[in-house]
């Protein structure tokens, strides 16, 4: 017989990470108004590889922040993620280069940047159609008044 979904103690290690990880506060300057959000930021590859993976609840003024360190194609996956997400894609400069709305949870498709980027903000799914994100408009944080 095999179980669906992690083990008790991969679910109580995905809790712990996340009430260990410190939001950081993020805004989006849209068309209509500024929309702001608590985000909690993956800064190294063991932490990026992670992510949202086993977590099964976001708040929807919540959302988490990937820093590449460097501006690049970048691509995204939904491996063991079972929340469905909207990725934004940011640029170096702050301003969104593309969205991948409703991305399929559990999914091993290849999730593309479409060209380089310094960051991807992952929100719950749906929330960039229902406040208006959109490709041009522009992130405000900390990461990206630093470069």
């Amino acid at each position: 017989m095999s179980a669906v979904g992690p083990a008790p103690a991969a679910r109580a290690q995905a809790a712990a990470r996340a009430a260990a990880v410190k939001s950081e506060p993020l805004t989006i300057i849209t068309k209509s108004g500024p929309k702001r959000f608590d985000v909690e930021v993956m800064r190294d590859d063991a932490a990026r590889a992670r992510g949202l993976m086993f977590r099964r609840h976001m708040a929807g003024d919540h959302g988490m922040l990937f820093d590449f360190e460097q501006d690049q194609p970048v691509t995204m996956w939904m491996k063991n993620t079972y929340l469905p997400l909207d990725m934004v894609f940011i640029r170096a400069d702050g301003t969104i280069s593309r969205i991948a709305a409703d991305t399929e949870p559990l999914s091993t498709a290849i999730i593309a940047s479409g060209g380089p980027v310094l960051a991807v903000l992952e929100l719950n799914a749906g929330t960039a159609a229902k406040l208006g994100i959109a490709p041009g408009d522009r992130i405000e944080h900390a990461m990206f008044k630093a470069r």
